[in-house]
């Protein structure tokens, strides 16, 4: 059964005229009568009952009158969905996020992108940039909002959201918590709390980097995956960390978090957005333009393919 015979007999019952029916519909008067009449038969019912100076409806047509004009909004609907769709205005958009950004960078992000494309269901998942990159890759994930730099090769492209820089975590306790100009040098004794190889990676390389520029190799005792279980295990007295300088404010009585002097800018840190550039749709694009407008003025707004 068309949608468009469909159409033509709500106009029609609407009208009770063929001649206006038609007029309304753009149609020549005999092509809307062979539709109605094929119609008819499709349902094997008689709808309309044929009078010298128009048409009444049966009470068959009348029956199917109301069930009619539901199926045409419908339709209506489900066409309206799918170009919203195609277009990037509806639909699912599935984000994969490390911890550290729920404190400025997601919110913020979230909050825009809703305020301009209410149609788009946002379906968010917590990770660590290494499970979020292996989602992207599997199709699990639409995009993703990582710690760079990242190791792994792979097929994303990235474009870089926030630039950041590694400040020291002791404990309060500690002998330099306490010292006003902290270096990276005077932690070279130091038993440290460091990231984990395998789902960390990104973090771990950086931050042994920044320790290996400053003249030595961390000594490490303790591993943990997130930065919140790393601030914890300095807390605890475990050692002390090196963590992304959004991290201020996770410093209290039980730790304090300093500045490092002479940081090397080579061993920045930073957030970004991922994506497949194979798997791009439009409702990916407006996240894409939505971050990079809203965090252009925080340094970002670079992208390039991923290594």
């Amino acid at each position: 059964m068309e949608l468009r015979r469909i159409r033509h007999f709500v106009v029609l019952a609407e009208t009770l005229n063929f001649r206006r029916a038609a007029e309304r519909l753009h149609i020549a008067q005999p092509a809307l009568t062979v539709s109605i009449q094929k119609l008819e038969s499709e349902l094997d019912a008689t709808l309309f009952v044929r009078e010298p100076r128009g048409v009444t409806l049966t009470a068959t047509g009348r029956a199917a009158l109301a069930e009619a004009r539901r199926i045409l909004f419908h339709a209506g609907q489900f066409s309206e969905l799918v170009q919203s769709a195609s277009s990037g205005m509806a639909g699912t958009l599935r984000v994969g996020f490390v911890g550290t950004t729920t404190s400025h960078l997601l919110p913020r992000l979230v909050t825009r992108f809703r305020n301009e494309y209410p149609g788009v269901e946002l379906v968010l998942r917590e990770a660590t940039s290494t499970r979020i990159m292996q989602w992207l890759e599997d199709e699990a994930l639409d995009v993703g909002l990582v710690r760079t730099p990242l190791l792994a090769p792979g097929n994303t492209a990235l474009a870089l959201l926030e630039r950041d820089r590694f400040v020291a975590a002791l404990p309060r306790s500690h002998p330099l918590a306490g010292k006003p100009a902290l270096t990276l040098a005077d932690l070279a004794q130091e038993r440290f709390v460091m990231y984990e190889q395998g789902e960390a990676s990104g973090l771990r390389s950086a931050a042994l980097s920044a320790c290996q520029m400053a003249g030595f190799q961390p000594r490490v005792t303790q591993e943990a995956t997130q930065v919140q279980t790393v601030l914890a295990l300095v807390e605890s007295g475990l050692g002390v960390a090196l963590v992304p300088s959004i991290m201020r404010r996770f410093a209290n009585d039980r730790m304090v978090i300093r500045d490092l002097a002479g940081y090397p800018d080579s061993a920045g840190i930073g957030l970004a957005l991922t994506w497949l550039p194979a798997h791009d749709s439009p409702v990916v694009r407006h996240f894409r333009e939505v971050a990079l407008s809203e965090f252009a003025a925080d340094g970002g707004n670079e992208e390039r393919g991923a290594p």
